[in-house]
């Protein structure tokens, strides 16, 4: 019998439905063998030799993997495809003694039966190159954690770590912050003019642009007080007319980074939570009739590339379910971005024939969700453009010119299987020629302020993260999860906000350690792990131009010269109840609490209430804000336990006019609603509008 090793039980399970009974499929549950965590367990002195253990806790299985090779004709090393993979299947070969200068490594890009027989037939060696690419970023990260992070625990607080990349990552946030602190807001006055186009009676709107043919800017009130005297008065002629078709590409297949944007901003997942079920789509889902297989293939990728096969299916059922227009004269080609690894597929659907509605009910409701994003996606990149029919309308009005556009979509093209927010909207303006005298009906100037750079949320990190280079697709998530579990950045409403311990760290990683977290450093050792990878560095040279080329002078001032820093925790106005000391602000993962400072003597904390000033409509508590324990938030009663009442929306002062119940905050698209918590009424309204719908 030959034995297979993959590294999930899941994975185990779907492979050993295609492989023969010849095969035994065998989970190693992840690594087994990694450097200590109790030392740095990597030699500086011997040409940083690093001292691999078997992980705690995984010896058992190391064992039953080790019987069961001795028994095997033959062993396979199946793990993923990537370096991390690699580097799992090299520990694992090393560790059952394997000869790894025979083909044993087998490699596949989604779990499904036709793509294990083919890796089956066609085994290789492992690739030293891709295990030295993980090797050497795993000493890089061991050096700059280990040997920083000791600094830091004794110079400002103890359990603080100082990662290689997510350093950078808590840079940006609060270099981010400090933009919006230090924006100062600009006024600015648009102006819009409400016509009629007289023949058909239909009216528009168009904003005005430029005065003497040129771009005009209204900087404040008495400035567009002025336009509106001197434009009401003129005569509003249409002046050129401009149509022309406008093509809108779909976007390329999902990679790693832009499916977790995407997830985020469409579905609302965290990074983790779309991997985590990403990877549950890739491993293997039963969709009936004892059919387990992976629904989408590999889920780390920064490939927009997708197979001839894949294609062509797609091209097939689109010819067929939606018609020869929408397909395009030859499968379309995406250009991975600069940097890329480009080692494997975009992510896909495994086979466009199983339509997201057919397994439903095999999937749960976030598995099916995702699942849909993936498909959805994939099959409109492979279809033909969105047209729209654009005009432009020049009107003049004296000295001053006025500018109107609209646009119908005359064909939807992709649209029609991947829907994007303003994917379907129109803007019609009314049929008009040059020369026409058009009716003014109301001149509507309005204020405007400039706004702050937004806050880094997941989605908007990543994508800036992958731009500059910084990380690869396996790391957005660890990144993302270790800055929040160090306290460095809190989520406020989705964004991120750095800490003041994330302030302090990131000014003492710059003043000390300025190349470990400069941005274009990070990035330009990204690109050499890749070319270790490649085969075009060694890893070792990469590993002493880093450590000897300028991180021990580093250390070595820093050991001598950074200060100690005290936290010096923000009292409040509360007495602790227990023993009487002056409560403190604290920062927790879920935001700020209030703390007895005589810790560890006093353990007392209390949680800060932010009321809503919303009367709870079951009892005579308010409604607080509230958070779950993944950090949700909602709202609830005051008075809880003894009322449950809660909603996760925000709940709004004014009650509903229909049936008087409580009215909550909601987004309808991008505009904010006023909608009635009770069900068989439905009454909402735009906030600080006329209502838009109403139903009783």
């Amino acid at each position: 019998m030959d034995l297979v090793i993959v590294e999930s039980p899941t994975k185990a399970r779907t492979i050993s439905k295609f492989l023969s009974k010849k095969y035994k499929v065998m989970a190693s549950q992840g690594h087994l063998i990694d450097l200590p965590r109790s030392k740095l367990g990597v030699d500086i002195d011997a040409d940083f030799t690093p001292s691999y253990i078997t992980i705690r806790g995984k010896g058992k299985i190391l064992k039953t993997l080790r019987d069961a090779g001795k028994k095997a004709n033959r062993v396979y090393l199946a793990g993923d495809p990537d370096r991390e993979g690699e580097a799992i299947c090299w520990h694992i070969g090393r560790a059952l003694k394997l000869d790894l200068e025979q083909p044993c490594r087998v490699e596949f890009n989604e779990i499904t039966k036709t793509a294990i027989k083919e890796a089956f037939k066609a085994p290789r060696t492992i690739d030293e190159n891709r295990v030295d690419a993980q090797q050497a970023r795993r000493i890089l990260d061991r050096l700059v954690g280990y040997k920083i992070s000791p600094l830091l625990w004794s110079k400002v607080k103890s359990g603080l770590s100082a990662g290689r990349v997510q350093s950078v990552a808590v840079r940006l946030i609060c270099e981010r912050e400090n933009e919006i602190s230090s924006f100062k807001p600009e006024e600015y006055w648009s102006l819009e003019a409400f016509l009629e186009e007289p023949e058909s009676g239909k009216k528009f709107k168009a904003a005005l642009e430029r005065y003497k043919k040129k771009k005009i800017e209204l900087k404040n009130k008495a400035e567009a007080e002025a336009a509106v005297a001197a434009v009401k008065e003129e005569q509003f002629t249409v002046e050129k007319i401009t149509r022309t078709t406008r093509k809108r590409r779909p976007a390329p297949p999902f990679t790693t980074s832009s499916l977790q944007q995407e997830a985020s901003s469409k579905l609302g997942f965290t990074s983790r939570k779309t991997m985590n079920i990403s990877q549950q789509l890739y491993e293997g889902i039963n969709v009936g009739s004892g059919e387990t297989v992976g629904l989408v293939t590999y889920i780390r990728t920064d490939s927009t590339r997708v197979s001839t096969q894949a294609q062509d299916e797609a091209r097939a059922l689109i010819g067929e379910k939606f018609g020869s227009d929408f397909l395009p004269a030859k499968a379309p080609f995406y250009k991975s971005r600069q940097g890329a690894q480009d080692a494997h597929e975009a992510i896909r659907p495994t086979a466009v024939k199983r339509e997201p509605a057919a397994i439903r009910q095999h999937l749960s409701r976030d598995q099916n969700r995702l699942y849909k994003l993936i498909y959805d996606r994939f099959l409109a990149s492979q279809m033909n453009p969105a047209l729209y029919d654009q005009v432009r309308i020049v009107i003049a009005a004296g000295d001053y010119t006025f500018k109107a556009s609209g646009s119908t979509l005359i064909f939807p093209g992709y649209l029609i299987a991947y829907q994007s927010e303003d994917g379907g909207k129109d803007t019609i303006l009314p049929d008009m020629q040059e020369g026409k005298i058009l009716q003014l009906q109301e001149l509507i100037p309005e204020q405007h302020f400039t706004q702050p750079p937004p806050r880094y949320n997941e989605a908007s990190l990543i994508k800036t993260l992958e731009e500059k280079g910084i990380g690869r697709p396996s790391t957005y998530s660890p990144i993302i999860e270790t800055i929040q579990s160090r306290v460095y950045v809190i989520k406020e409403n989705k964004a991120f906000v750095p800490t003041e311990l994330g302030f302090v760290v990131v000014d003492l990683m710059i003043r000390y350690f300025p190349e470990v977290i400069d941005i274009d450093f990070t990035a330009r050792l990204e690109m050499q792990l890749d070319e270790i990878e490649d085969g075009k560095m060694q890893w070792l040279k990469v590993i002493k131009d880093f450590y000897y080329g300028y991180f021990r002078d580093r250390l070595d001032e820093a050991e001598q010269k950074m200060e100690k820093i005290e936290l010096t925790p923000e009292e409040s106005d509360e007495i602790c109840p227990k023993c009487g000391s002056r409560l403190v602000y604290k920062q927790g993962r879920f935001g700020r609490f209030l703390a007895c400072p005589s810790y560890p003597e006093c353990r007392f904390t209390k949680k800060i209430v932010k009321e809503t000033g919303v009367n709870c409509p079951l009892c005579d508590g308010m409604l607080v804000e509230r958070r779950t324990r993944k950090g949700r938030i909602f709202y609830g009663c005051s008075n809880y336990p003894n009322c449950n009442f809660s909603v996760w929306n925000k709940p709004l002062s004014e009650k509903c006019p229909h049936c008087g119940s409580l009215m909550t905050e909601n987004r309808k698209g991008k505009m904010k609603v006023a909608r009635c918590t009770n069900k068989e009424c439905g009454f909402e309204k735009p906030l600080g509008g006329k209502k838009i719908a109403a139903e009783s």
